[in-house]
């Protein structure tokens, strides 16, 4: 008990030193976090002090025996193991402890639950958000009053999510990474060790995907010498149930957390530039992952609510800032595509923006197209937005916020009544506004027959 209230103390004494120094130094010890669960297992990420080996032993609910398993935490790796904790069963929930040296921290995780009938859906909460900034503590370097609030980190904890999704810009890569692995990796370890963070952190099952500044430069595209580096670094940061496909690299995969499917895409990987000439050859994904995409979509059953993931928006009418909008000919087709397979219950999440929204576009004979930006959670949100970010018609009235904030889908009800809540809260989980609406307005009208 003495070791672990003296544990706390440090943990509240490093907290208040990184907010009176306004750059945060990382914690010392080991730093845990859930990733995604499955209805047998969870996933366990942990990053130690040094090279060491790690035990993890955990007791799943109901058991009376420990499973266990010795893993080797090495410099190649950054110090960095995942453990898969097996045994749990549907919704259930296994306790753990890891040691390495003497260092020690336990939790719980839980197993995603499971329903054979549709009365006993389990209602789902789905956290999100994206562009976390954290400040160098080299003074040389840029952005040293770009980020705060990192109060909304405990927000998002209290919001109790089932699964929290991050949409990229996860960290900011400065000018001395950019083309230098070692400094790209303890920029990483710096941010994932950051004191107000490690709570969210064990808190729900994570996911991810990326964006410009934690794939390279701003702006970034397939030019980059460096990515296969980076992206090295996100899968060892982020253990996605999958990262790409054995024959096509990129932070693309899919996720499932009870009836709802998340694509996850990678919007930068295999980009084109944003200034190339549009036409057939212009690409946001790369005609490989659209392909897959668009597999995975006809393969996923009907009911399920299908969550698009992309770290820049995608159904923006016009901006000067990046989207797909720049990939005129590619979003068409998919677009096109979309109506012409009758793919039903796709919901579209973006970040990137530094601002809040929810678009409606309309589809004649068509179901309209739901896409949710939630975007800064600590970088500086804008000044003011642009006259067409304001003015942009497909905006659901009350929803634009120039603000710190982070994004909540709720998911309640019978499996074959379910109802989506999206709503918005600002650093505090204050709420900003809320849209609701049933599952069955994501299905295409009885007897259309919609054609592009």
């Amino acid at each position: 008990m003495w070791q672990h209230e003296c544990r706390a103390c440090t943990h509240r004494v490093l907290v208040l030193l990184a907010l009176v120094a306004h750059v945060p130094a990382a914690i010392a010890g080991l730093v845990l976090m859930h990733g995604p669960a499955e209805l047998t297992s969870a996933t366990l990420w942990i990053q130690a002090d040094s090279a060491a080996s790690v035990v993890v032993a955990w007791r799943p609910e109901g058991d009376t025996f420990e499973q266990r398993v010795e893993l080797a935490a090495t410099a190649a790796t950054g110090n960095v193991v995942v453990a898969r904790l097996t045994g749990l069963k549907p919704g259930a929930t296994a306790e753990y402890r890891v040691e390495a040296g003497a260092d020690r921290r336990s939790g719980t995780v839980r197993a995603q639950p499971w329903w054979p009938r549709a009365a006993a859906a389990r209602d789902i909460t789905i956290a999100f958000g994206s562009c976390f900034f954290l400040a160098d503590a080299d003074p040389q370097w840029p952005g040293s009053d770009y980020g705060g609030g990192f109060e909304i980190f405990d927000a998002i904890a209290a919001a109790k999510p089932d699964v929290r999704l991050w949409l990229g810009d996860n960290d900011y890569l400065q000018q001395p990474d950019l083309y230098d692995p070692a400094s790209m990796a303890a920029r990483y370890r710096r941010q994932r060790g950051f004191p107000p963070l490690q709570n969210l952190l064990t808190a729900t099952s994570h996911l991810a995907i990326w964006d410009d500044h934690d794939y390279g430069p701003n702006d970034s595209d397939a030019s980059y010498v460096m990515k296969g580096e980076t992206l090295k670094l996100f899968q060892r940061y982020w253990p996605n149930p999958s990262s790409g496909l054995p024959d096509v690299p990129g932070a693309f995969g899919l996720a499932r957390y009870g009836d709802v499917q998340f694509f996850l895409l990678d919007d930068r990987y295999h980009r084109s530039p944003d200034r190339w000439r549009d036409g057939a050859d212009k690409t946001m994904f790369g005609a490989r992952q659209l392909e897959w995409l668009k597999q995975a979509l006809v393969s996923a059953p009907r009911s399920a609510i299908k969550i698009i993931a992309g770290g820049g928006q995608f159904w923006l009418r016009g901006s000067r800032f990046e989207g797909w909008n720049h990939f005129a000919t590619e979003r068409a087709a998919f677009a096109d595509w979309l109506v012409r397979e009758r793919i039903e219950g796709v919901i579209f999440l973006s970040g990137d923006r530094h601002f809040g929204e929810l678009l409606k576009v309309e589809r004649p004979g068509a179901y309209p197209l739901l896409e949710y930006t939630s975007s800064p959670l600590t970088s500086r949100p804008p000044a003011r937005l642009d006259e067409v970010d304001r003015a942009n018609p497909d905006i659901v009235p009350g929803t634009l916020v120039a603000k710190r904030q982070f994004g909540l889908i709720r998911v309640s009800g019978p499996a074959n009544e379910r109802r989506i809540a999206f709503e918005a809260r600002d650093s505090e989980g204050s709420l900003l506004w809320r849209h609701e609406i049933h599952a069955g307005d994501l299905r295409f009208p009885r007897n259309s027959s919609a054609a592009p």
